[in-house]
């Protein structure tokens, strides 16, 4: 759901009314509004500069009026100053698509405007930004699903990146117990970070901490990869999908990123319309023989 939705109006979008007519176009044409993945403003936050509380504060609004319409999950990051980062948006893939991709080398030299920040600045405002929002979201009853950071490597331009590995996600875990406090498992990410993702499922599984999933793939290592057709990246997809069922997941997934196939449209790199459409099928393909319904 964008927050610059032109239905927002007068209203703040993390405020109840946008958050409603929203909910409302997604049930009258037949969805449920499980998962929401818009985010306010929150480099102050992550950077711990003047005006974080501030930024804190919207998300607590955002998580009241989300457990007053019965959204049951916020996926956010922690990636400060820019969020996924591609070197090249159309790669060739297979058929005459495109996928996107990665090369380290290709990232320009030296900081960001913003400066470096070390990765433990970052733990220490995550703490701080979880320490206020993580008794609101108990109260309202809300997911906090952390996402991965794109890629998983550190630092890029002198920032520090903190979710880019299986330890760290065990650390976010561990660092603020709540039934809230919980991980997007972003498979393009993940798969990143270890040999053995089914296993790294069934960890996080086991503690009850998948809230929500990104059903993707890539292929290569995290200073050079690329996305890859669901059916043609270095994880075993089916494997996966047979994990989330031994740990009794019944959350949300969803494709992410995809191929863009010759002749689309490739300005929204990464969110092909035929693209998503075969991701879509591909995974309900293995849901229904991996579920059984």
């Amino acid at each position: 759901m964008p927050f610059d939705d032109p239905l927002n109006g007068a209203d703040a979008p993390w405020d109840r009314a946008p958050l409603q007519r929203i909910k409302d176009r997604y049930e009258g044409a037949g969805f449920n509004l499980a998962v929401l993945e818009s985010r306010p403003p929150l480099n102050k936050a992550k950077r711990g500069l003047p005006g974080r509380d501030e930024e804190i504060d919207t998300v607590c609004t955002l998580l009241e009026n989300m457990g007053k319409l019965g959204i049951p999950v916020w996926c956010y990051e922690w990636m400060t100053d820019f969020n996924w980062v591609r070197t090249n948006t159309s790669t060739p893939s297979r058929g005459g698509s495109v996928v996107t991709s990665f090369d380290r080398t290709l990232v320009p030299a030296g900081n960001t405007e913003n400066g470096p920040i070390s990765e433990d600045a970052l733990w220490e405002n995550l703490a701080y930004f979880l320490r206020r929002v993580l008794p609101v979201a108990e109260k309202a009853n809300v997911k906090l699903a952390m996402h991965p950071d794109d890629p998983p490597l550190s630092p890029i331009r002198g920032v520090g990146r903190i979710m880019r590995s299986i330890d760290n996600f065990q650390r976010l875990l561990d660092m603020a117990p709540s039934p809230m406090n919980g991980i997007t498992l972003c498979q393009g990410n993940f798969t990143l970070m270890t040999k053995d993702l089914p296993s790294a499922i069934r960890n996080y599984g086991r503690q009850g901490k998948i809230f929500f999933i990104h059903f993707r793939d890539v292929r290569g290592t995290p200073e050079k990869f690329e996305e890859t057709w669901h059916d043609a990246g270095q994880t075993n997809m089916l494997a996966c999908m047979q994990a989330y069922r031994e740990i009794n997941f019944e959350g949300v997934l969803r494709p992410d990123h995809v191929p863009t196939v010759e002749g689309d449209n490739n300005d929204n790199a990464g969110y092909s319309s035929f693209g998503r459409l075969y991701a879509i099928g591909y995974i309900r393909g293995l849901r229904q023989a991996v579920y059984g319904d």
